[in-house]
């Protein structure tokens, strides 16, 4: 059985006086009382383990700062880190905080995190890489919040809504090309997972595009097959290297999460980036920037896709929802991971910045 919460009452009850002096007490205004009525309030709080209804309170004090909600798969890797930290300053530009849930694409997660925050009162939710996309969207319609779908989506919504999101089939292209236009590698190959047996926890809609775009420039799908996690890709990419078979001679890494082990996988077999084997990823981070060795990535434009996604979700009463949007164009940084150096013939990389052959 349920115990009932105390009330402000219950508290003026106890201790022989008003509501309103109670008021006074646990808000420390707007009248003056005396330290004996003081005394005597906070005695009965105590003895009630009274607690103030913060939501109550709120309800009566009018707000600047108002309430957004933002769900992100994982913010340990540097994509969502980058959006979920722009996002808040966008928001933040605007009036609202931000309330964060880490949903390590569990769909159940995504549900508990969108009631959560639907039942404090936010103002709208923005969902990158939804995995529950039809049960957030019923979810929020029932409870009249707007929301923004930023970077992928698993599943149709409930009501038509535009996906803010780079083009990651012209990302795919974008790695691609590198290695084949600027390095000439002839044998590439894609370090990922996109079917539901490969992954059941992970962005596999995004890897698929990525994928797309690569064989569109490669003519071919030469795949190591992964669970899109570091552990599966030093796994995959280790079985492949140690398999007997010619190695090839660039790697396209589906996902930043997986490029670091994809990079140690190829020492661990003997062999050099870039010297042996060339690597594109994507998404890296400014963190990575001072590791042993730095990845060129495809990036997306993290900013313009925090600025549309805010849009959504506040600017409701402009915003077409029936619309296409339009994926945004991404660009690729050249790290050392490929051979490229600033300065230097990005054909020609510089062996003093390879990592050694172990």
């Amino acid at each position: 059985m349920t115990t009932k919460r105390p009330t402000l009452a219950d508290v003026a009850t106890l201790a022989g006086v008003s509501t309103a002096a109670v008021s006074y007490v646990l808000n420390d205004g707007p009248r003056p009382v005396s330290d004996a009525l003081r005394a005597k309030v906070l005695a009965a709080a105590d003895e009630l383990h009274y607690r103030p209804d913060r939501n109550a309170r709120a309800l009566r004090r009018p707000r600047k700062w108002r309430q957004l909600g933002l769900l992100v798969p994982d913010l340990t890797l540097p994509l969502y880190a980058a959006l979920a930290g722009r996002l808040e300053i966008e928001a933040r530009a605007r009036d609202h905080l931000t309330m964060i849930g880490n949903t390590g694409y569990d769909p159940e997660r995504e549900l508990e995190f969108t009631a959560a925050f639907t039942d404090v009162g936010i103002d709208g939710l923005i969902v990158v890489g939804a995995v529950n996309t039809p049960e957030i969207s019923k979810s929020c319609r029932r409870a009249r919040v707007p929301v923004a779908w930023v970077h992928s989506r698993r599943g149709p919504v409930d009501t038509p809504a535009p996906l803010v999101c780079a083009d990651h089939v012209a990302a795919g292209r974008l790695a691609a090309a590198h290695l084949v236009e600027v390095h000439h590698c002839r044998d590439i190959a894609f370090v990922g997972g996109f079917t539901a047996d490969d992954v059941e926890y992970g962005d596999r809609e995004t890897v698929a595009l990525r994928h797309e775009g690569f064989v569109s420039i490669t003519g071919s799908s030469t795949l190591i097959h992964t669970d899109l996690t570091p552990q599966g890709a030093y796994r995959a990419v280790s079985a492949r290297l140690n398999s007997g078979a010619a190695p090839p001679h660039g790697l396209v890494v589906g996902t930043n999460g997986q490029a670091a082990a994809t990079m140690r996988a190829v020492t661990d077999a003997g062999l050099r980036v870039p010297g042996d084997i060339r690597i594109v990823g994507f998404d890296a981070g400014t963190n990575q920037n001072f590791g042993q060795i730095t990845l060129t990535s495809s990036q997306q434009p993290i900013e313009i896709i925090a600025r549309h996604a805010i849009a959504d979700v506040l600017d409701r009463a402009t915003t077409d929802d029936s619309v296409e949007r339009t994926p945004m164009p991404v660009t690729l940084d050249r790290g050392e991971s490929c051979g490229c150096r600033p300065g230097t013939d990005p054909s020609a990389p510089d062996p003093l910045r390879m990592i050694p052959r172990l």
